[in-house]
């Protein structure tokens, strides 16, 4: 699927809140989270966002995907070299999609628990976590789709 594509796709299903609204569980420990879907084309997935949540800075490996917020706000990072990342902040009912090349990070931001709807295409099977070294260098971990991404330090 396209990035256009994915972005409808998950643009209909946050609004569409029977397919979903009964996993929603938020823990300030960690970030919840739920596949809704997975085929051949696509994995959905339903996660729930609070207080410091964070993915830290990651890329999706061969996978396009979008992001809607259903509930809450979310702030997107992308790296921007000679500067600070570049922030777009997406509120309940917007989205935003990203490529597979595209490195960036997602995090909660407001007062009120946030729940947003993810799609991948190919399906997620694997991601890179990158760590920011202080000399200012990036490395990349390689991690399973299943592990929960969290800012490396």
């Amino acid at each position: 699927m396209t990035e256009l594509e994915l972005e409808e796709l998950v643009r209909e299903l946050a609004e569409d809140r029977s397919k979903w609204e009964h996993l929603v569980r938020h823990s300030r420990e960690q970030r919840e989270y739920v596949e809704l879907h997975r085929d051949d084309d696509v994995a959905v997935w339903l996660i729930c966002w609070m207080d410091e949540h964070d993915t830290g800075f990651h890329d999706h490996d061969l996978s396009s995907g979008a992001v809607a917020v259903a509930e809450g706000a979310v702030a997107e990072d992308r790296l921007a070299l000679g500067g600070p990342p570049v922030t777009r902040v997406a509120h309940a009912g917007e989205s935003f999609h990203f490529t597979a090349a595209d490195i960036h990070r997602v995090r909660h931001c407001g007062d009120a628990p946030a729940v947003t709807i993810h799609a991948y295409s190919p399906p997620l099977w694997r991601m890179g976590a990158y760590e920011i070294l202080p000399g200012g260098e990036l490395r990349r971990h390689s991690l399973s789709y299943a592990e929960e991404l969290r800012p490396l330090s």
